[in-house]
């Protein structure tokens, strides 16, 4: 009898498939280099604050002791920056393992998430680990003017008896798309207070709509609101994985029960700190990565491209029919783009805002 590790899996994990990162970039950029524009991973190229890098240098000199398991000195920080309490943020290796923590502590077989169609792609994963069931409701229709968007009133309708979470991204990954403060409002009101509201808002500062402030706003009436937010985008700390949880302190406790000891590396904590203080360097990134988000739209939209509306640092462009063939004319030429297939989304591309010229090359690319 031969062996085979694929049987012995267990249910959730058999059920599942390997994250698919795209191209082999570490790869291709020991053969390419500088020839490469790389617009696939939603990276920020404005780079990290210099205050971050020096932070990381010094905390070279101890690299041979463990990093504070607590995070106290960074969660100290969060916590003065948000206005919150230091009992209410937990740490992760990026917010990617605290979506997965979220589902393994509070989810389960027996019970359900509730995502939407075009959802952030850890929440089914982190349902599926936890061996829950996904109810994946319909996002808004194509021809809708908020086009492949949560529809919050349909997703308040989904959950069931056995719900335990409904994960949301405001704004959200692939799509760009976003919702207002008023629908958040709403769907925590029809929501059972039994079931948590996970809010990713890793593309947070990223917006300069009106409309979608932050879910923070709603934390003190509703403590089954839990908020995610990464150090990866607008502070450009993408390759330390770092990310944070704000929730009531009793989600944090039981947070705390599976998380790992040190999750979060010193590097990355010292990095962190430094640049949540540096709020000038965040401002001119933001500004920046607007700026150029524009440029690119208006630019991508006069050569005939449908460019859906985006409130992150990526836009995601519907071309109507089949995306493969334009990924690949454009990969072939040295840009690398992130097609949508595995969302459902294989008519269409997201496209990371890069360097102005990154975005030149893109646009010397396409037909």
């Amino acid at each position: 009898m031969r062996f085979d590790a694929a049987t012995l899996a267990n249910a959730p994990t058999a059920a599942l498939r390997a994250y698919d990162p795209g191209h082999d970039l570490p790869a291709l950029r020991r053969l390419h280099g500088e020839l490469l524009a790389e617009l696939g991973s939603n990276e920020n190229p404005f780079g990290p604050s210099p205050l971050a890098i020096a932070a990381m240098r010094s905390a070279l000199d101890d690299i041979h002791r463990y990093p504070d398991p607590k995070g106290g000195a960074l969660k100290h920080a969060l916590a003065a920056e948000l206005g919150t309490e230091v009992g209410r943020i937990a740490l992760g290796n990026g917010s990617h393992e605290l979506l997965m923590l979220l589902a393994q502590c509070f989810a389960g077989p027996g019970t359900s998430s509730v995502h939407s169609e075009y959802g952030f792609a850890v929440f089914a994963i982190a349902t599926a680990a936890a061996g829950a069931r996904s109810i994946r409701v319909p996002a808004f229709a194509r021809t809708h003017v908020r086009r492949y968007g949560h529809d919050l009133e349909a997703l308040a309708a989904a959950v069931e008896a056995d719900t335990r979470i409904v994960f949301l991204a405001n704004p959200n990954n692939p799509t760009g798309s976003w919702f207002d403060d008023g629908e958040l409002e709403a769907l925590l009101a029809r929501v059972p207070p039994s079931v948590l509201v996970v809010v990713d808002e890793a593309y947070h500062e990223f917006v300069d709509q009106d409309g979608p402030r932050s879910a923070l706003a709603f934390a003190s009436r509703h403590p089954n609101l839990v908020v995610t937010r990464t150090f990866s985008k607008a502070y450009a700390l993408a390759g330390l994985r770092v990310g944070y949880l704000v929730a009531d302190p009793g989600v944090i406790e039981v947070i705390e029960r599976l998380r790992e000891s040190f999750n979060v590396n010193a590097l990355a904590l010292a990095a962190a700190e430094a640049a949540l203080g540096d709020r000038d360097h965040l401002a001119a990134a933001r500004s920046w990565t607007l700026a150029e988000r524009a440029w690119l739209a208006d630019r991508l939209g006069a050569r005939g491209y449908d460019v859906l509306p985006s409130q992150t640092n990526f836009l995601l462009v519907d071309l109507g029919v089949d995306a493969a063939e334009l990924e690949q004319r454009l990969f072939a030429r040295g840009v690398i783009v992130r097609p949508m297939g595995g969302y459902g989304l294989g008519h269409a591309l997201r496209i990371s805002i890069g360097r102005r010229d990154e975005n030149e090359r893109l646009l010397a690319a396409l037909p």
